[in-house]
């Protein structure tokens, strides 16, 4: 057994990250929701510093988002590989992934709203 962590260990992490690093690089690329969600949650992250509120809620709900996001994308591209023809079940896969994704978005605005909301009107002098 053994003990500690190795320059391997490090280089195959690093491997690793690369590859998820090429899956977000593709996914926004070629998903423009993944981009509109990215940039939302900059805005919602950017919002949150101006305001000074605890981070962590919006950071959650927005990492939620863009995750179910990318496991939406990748579950189309293995649909559309195995299923290239149309088929019920492949529309059924694609659809409750695509509902995950909304879920997901419902409750990121539902955090995001309760979590800057209140600060943003004070900060505006409308409270």
């Amino acid at each position: 057994m053994r003990s500690g962590g190795s320059a391997w260990d490090a280089r195959r992490w690093l491997r690793s990250a690369g590859f998820a690093w090429a899956g977000v690089r593709h996914a926004y690329g070629t998903q423009a929701n993944f981009r509109i969600e990215c940039w939302a949650a900059l805005l919602a992250l950017g919002l949150g510093g101006w305001l000074r509120i605890p981070l962590a809620p919006v950071a959650l709900a927005c990492a939620l988002v863009l995750s179910l996001e990318l496991l939406n994308t990748a579950l189309e591209a293995v649909v559309d590989l195995v299923s290239p023809e149309w088929h019920a079940l492949a529309r059924v896969a694609k659809d409750a992934a695509a509902a995950a994704v909304l879920v997901g978005s419902a409750g990121a605005l539902i955090v995001g709203l309760s979590v800057l909301l209140p600060p943003l009107l004070t900060r505006l002098g409308l409270t």
